[in-house]
C-alpha cells in the first residue's frame, strides 16, 4: 500500500537548510494498522503530508497503491487524495453550517456521485461510527467525540484505500479517546489500512506496528 524509500525533504529557515526527512524508508502493507510516533519537530507532520499527497519530497521515491506519487502533478495528487485517502484530523475540520450528514456527504459531491447513491453511502458511514441518530445535528450541537466520529465517517464514506489519522485523539479526554481508538480497531478488523500519527505512546501502542521518527529518521520500535 505504502512504499517509501530514501525520502528527503528540506526547508529553508532563514539561510539555514533544515532536513525534515532524512532518507526515510517505510513500507505499509494493505490492511495494516501502523502508528507513527515522534515528538514535535521530529518530521512526522512532514511525513504525514507526503503520505497524504499534500506535499512532495525533494528526493527519494513514494509509491501509494503502486502509483509513483513523486512524479504526479498537483491535479493528479488532488484526485488521488479524494479517491484513495480518508483524512482524520485532530481538530475535526467540520464545516460549522453543515449538519453531520452534510459534512460526511461532501467528498461524494466532489466525486460527482448521484444523490441516491450519496444518501446510502452517508447513512452507512454514520451507522459504522454509531452516529445515525445525530445525522441532522450541526457540529456545535455535538460533543468533541461525536464530532470526531463525524470526521471518521467523512473519511470512510468514499471507501478509501488508506485512512490517515493525524493526532485523532489529541483534542479529546481519555475516555473519549479510547472510544475513538476502538472505532479504528473496528475499521481495521473490517480490512481498512490505517496509518495513525501521534506523539502519545499509549495511543501508538494501539496499532499493530509502530514506527518511530526523530530528526527525520525512521526506525521501527516495539512499544
Amino acid at each position: 500500500m505504502i512504499n517509501i524509500k530514501d525520502l528527503c525533504k528540506y526547508y529553508l529557515v532563514g539561510e539555514e537548510r533544515v532536513r525534515a526527512l532524512d532518507h526515510a524508508t517505510l513500507h505499509v502493507l494493505p490492511g495494516e494498522f501502523v502508528s507513527i510516533i515522534g515528538p514535535s519537530g521530529s518530521g512526522k507532520s512532514t511525513l504525514m503530508n507526503i503520505i497524504g499527497c499534500l506535499d512532495i519530497a525533494d528526493a527519494g521515491s513514494y509509491h501509494l497503491d503502486d502509483l509513483p506519487i513523486e512524479s504526479y502533478s498537483e491535479n493528479q495528487l488532488a484526485r488521488i487524495r479524494n479517491e484513495k485517502i480518508g483524512f482524520v484530523f485532530q481538530q475535526f475540520n467540520l464545516i460549522p453550517k453543515l449538519s453531520a450528514e452534510e459534512n460526511v456527504e461532501l467528498p461524494l459531491i466532489y466525486q460527482k456521485m448521484p444523490k441516491a447513491q450519496r444518501t446510502e453511502r452517508v447513512r452507512a458511514a454514520l451507522e459504522r461510527v454509531g452516529l445515525t441518530q445525530r445525522a441532522k445535528h450541526l457540529p456545535t450541537e455535538l460533543s468533541g467525540g461525536q464530532q470526531q466520529r463525524v470526521a471518521i465517517a467523512r473519511a470512510i464514506v468514499t471507501n478509501p484505500k488508506l485512512i490517515l489519522a493525524d493526532e485523532p485523539t489529541g483534542a479529546l479526554d481519555s475516555k473519549t479517546s479510547q472510544e475513538i481508538i476502538d472505532i479504528f480497531h473496528e475499521l481495521h478488523r473490517q480490512g481498512n489500512t490505517i496509518v495513525l500519527i501521534t506523539h502519545d505512546n499509549d495511543v501508538a501502542k494501539q496499532a499493530s506496528r509502530s514506527i518511530h521518527i526523530l530528526d527525520g529518521r525512521i526506525t521501527e520500535v516495539t512499544l
